[in-house]
């Protein structure tokens, strides 16, 4: 089977670096520089918001080809309809199930510590701040069946829609491995492409720092830290939630598919940094890709399930959404018993899936599974704005571990992990952090 063996993740000597190349130093130095400039200088710190938007932008250019091309090379490799349909399968099952039992802890969490009752807040005071939330309009389950499907497979690229080029890409891979040999020249163009394409992430990544630093400035300058204070004891029980979910879920699974999770963490602990600082999943995608694949999972369980997980295994924001609902419903008096948190909680495996992984994009999923709800106001969502970004940084590195770990269980399920490498891998990368 033909191999995408990319500059970044082809094997090379170790060599021992100064702490100041390490790439997590150099983010969170950003970060730490950016809280500085943002409280010192605020004027300053607004104006350096575009640093962080344009390293984005860098990554989202590029992300839907490489889901295209490592979805189309993966599946089409293979050349086993039957062996993609089973992993598929297993991953989607694996989703399920580890999404509703975060569910469950965001919801159980929450009611506990009730971090929202006592604060009395009058829905209408906030109508005008909610006008500036654009809520998408409720989705039936026959419209996200139908969303699935892109209207033109240039039109998915261009919105960056990643369900729909998960889609494509599925359905353009198995065509090729229908024509057998016939579709090896397809290949070597998309493994060629992807090659390109990791070049330009690389290239992206030596921008990280600075984007950082001014993704954070532009978050302290705009609200301020006394502004976070009101909201502290929500950030505290979230950042719990988060706790008890590596705790309680995360840790017994690794353990379960043979490997440390510490371990795993440490491996990929520059994309962990990253995303508390950018608060975007996608922009650490294709690094994620290339460690995977570095670590002996098979070219065919990372391009199909790694995809997969960004639009369905979102661990953290399953948390984030049971807990911010049921906090705005506790903080406008909105009653709210087990029934209909039983119903939030169907709401929310559905609404839960729209997200792509975008910075912000939680916010309007939000906004959509309130509006399903029709009982907790939708403009009670800017109560939550000032500390939206603080528990981004936890959910999205949440749903980050969540997936590598999804990968690591499901090529284990495959049968489709070398375990030296892997163990020599994580052995290495613990002992050089």
């Amino acid at each position: 089977m033909t191999r995408i063996i990319s500059p970044a993740i082809a094997t090379s000597p170790r060599r021992s670096r100064r702490f100041y190349e390490d790439l997590t130093f150099q983010v969170l130095t950003g970060m730490v520089l950016g809280v500085a400039v943002g409280a010192l200088a605020p004027d300053v710190g607004q104006a350096l918001k575009p640093l962080g938007d344009v390293f984005i932008r860098l990554i989202q250019m590029v992300v839907g080809l490489i889901i295209f091309c490592t979805v189309t090379h993966g599946i089409a490799s293979v050349r086993d309809l039957g062996k993609v349909g089973r992993i598929a399968i297993k991953a989607i099952v694996y989703f399920e199930v580890v999404t509703t039992i975060a569910l469950v802890i965001g919801l159980v969490t929450i009611n506990i510590l009730q971090p929202g009752v006592g604060m009395n807040i009058d829905p209408a005071l906030l109508q005008n701040a909610g006008d500036a939330v654009h809520p998408a309009a409720r989705m039936s389950l026959g419209e996200f069946m139908l969303n699935l499907v892109p209207k033109t497979a240039t039109g998915a690229f261009a919105e960056g829609e990643i369900l729909q080029i998960l889609v494509f890409s599925v359905l353009f891979a198995c065509g090729l491995a229908s024509l057998g040999d016939k579709a090896q020249p397809v290949l070597n163009v998309v493994e060629t492409v992807s090659q390109a394409l990791f070049w330009v992430i690389r290239l992206a990544m030596k921008l990280a720092p600075i984007a950082a630093f001014g993704a954070i400035a532009f978050t302290v300058a705009k609200f301020g830290l006394k502004s976070l204070v009101p909201l502290a004891a929500l950030v505290g029980e979230f950042y719990l939630t988060c706790a008890i979910f590596f705790l309680i879920v995360l840790a017994p699974i690794a353990w379960y598919a043979g490997f440390n999770l510490l371990k795993l963490m440490r491996y990929i602990r520059e994309e962990l940094i990253l995303v508390i600082g950018t608060n975007s999943s996608e922009s650490v995608f294709p690094q994620l890709i290339s460690k995977l694949k570095r670590l002996g999972v098979e070219e065919s369980v990372v391009g199909l399930v790694l995809p997969t997980g960004y639009s369905f295994n979102h661990d953290g924001t399953c948390l984030y959404f049971a807990a911010v609902a049921v906090f705005l419903a506790q903080a406008t008096g909105t009653a709210l018993g087990w029934e209909q948190q039983l119903s939030l909680l169907f709401v929310l495996l559905v609404t839960s899936k729209g997200g792509a992984g975008v910075a912000g994009s939680a916010i309007a999923v939000l906004a959509m599974t309130l509006a399903a709800t029709k009982s907790i106001p939708v403009s009670s969502i800017a109560l939550i704005l000032g500390v939206h970004r603080i528990l981004a940084s936890a959910f999205v590195f949440t749903n980050i571990a969540g997936n590598c770990v999804a990968t690591l269980v499901v090529g284990k399920w495959e049968n489709a992990i070398d375990r030296k490498r892997l163990q020599s891998e994580l052995d290495a990368g613990y002992r050089d952090a």
